[in-house]
């Protein structure tokens, strides 16, 4: 292996290792001591990676959110000119994707309820760099929906109400399950999930015949549309 290829593993384990401390601890009392051990690297490795805990922090963040784009994209490989039901349908099954991940980035959900919780100095880069685009993508969907003469006011209240039944679905799960134990509003998987959160959204946004939307279909495999 090469030196710049030792140097890339231990960037990578760095991020990973201080996504998990960041995401059980929080900014504040996460220390580089802990990660550097959890990444088996030396003290010194994050200055020389990363210039300083903070930048290790916006670096993890960014990572982690590219990461999670590139394998669940809000378009998931619609073609440009979709009609906007469809947008949104990928649009929520993207975010459910996201939201649900089980791989190595599943400390990433974790993370960012602590940054709403304990907002670090981080947050306005963690809105413009990793959370903006997608909301911009979403709002351009809903203002479509809405048609002309949509406030800006109401396209970010509906398009916030899509990501919050997204989230509601996900990370309340459990607690759903127990609320419901008759019939747990989450089984059915992502694919039920979404066309409902759809369907019921469509509704809201004054879409006719919005309970007989048929979602596209995609690759249970690659996950793309088909």
């Amino acid at each position: 292996m090469t030196g710049n290829g030792r140097e890339d593993e231990t960037r990578v384990r760095l991020l990973e290792a201080a996504g998990e401390i960041f995401s059980c601890k929080g900014y504040q009392a996460a220390t580089v001591r802990e990660i550097t051990k959890l990444a088996k690297a030396n003290l010194a490795a994050i200055h020389y990676h990363f210039g300083s805990k903070d930048r290790l922090y916006q670096a993890v963040l960014e990572h982690a959110h590219r990461e999670a784009s590139r394998r669940f994209p809000p378009d998931l490989g619609l073609a440009p000119g979709a009609d906007a039901k469809a947008r949104l349908y990928a649009y929520v099954r993207a975010l459910l994707l996201r939201l649900r991940e089980k791989s190595r980035h599943n400390w990433l959900s974790r993370l960012m309820a602590r940054e709403m919780a304990e907002p670090s100095p981080n947050l306005s880069l963690v809105v413009e760099r990793c959370l903006a685009p997608a909301s911009t993508v979403l709002r351009a969907i809903v203002a479509e929906l809405l048609g002309p003469g949509a406030t800006p006011l109401a396209v970010a209240r509906h398009a916030q109400s899509v990501v919050g039944q997204c989230r509601h679905f996900v990370l309340d799960g459990p607690l759903l399950a127990r609320l419901y134990p008759d019939c747990d509003p989450c089984q059915g998987g992502v694919d039920d999930i979404a066309l409902h959160v759809v369907r019921f959204s469509l509704a809201a946004l004054g879409c006719p015949d919005a309970r007989d939307f048929v979602p596209p279909i995609f690759d249970p495999v690659c996950g793309e549309v088909l």
